[in-house]
């Protein structure tokens, strides 16, 4: 059972890899509030299709990352 399971765990680690990689650079919005950039500082900014996927992709992937570590140092 723990083989499997570090086999999953691999897995998700390589998908959390490249989501992480794939995601926007959400950084760079913060450097707009020292520069004046306050149009966009209190405006409601959603995610929207793939930006959207990809977050909570990473999240369920995430979420799931720490479960399964979880059990197998539990076992």
């Amino acid at each position: 059972m723990a083989e499997i399971l570090e086999i999953i765990l691999l897995v998700i680690s390589v998908l959390l890899i490249g989501l992480v990689l794939l995601q926007g650079n959400k950084a760079s919005d913060a450097g707009q509030i020292i520069t004046g950039g306050n149009e966009r500082l209190f405006g409601v900014v959603k995610e929207r299709g793939m930006e959207l996927l990809i977050t909570r992709l990473t999240a369920v992937l995430g979420a799931a990352f720490v479960l399964i570590s979880l059990a197998l140092f539990l076992m």
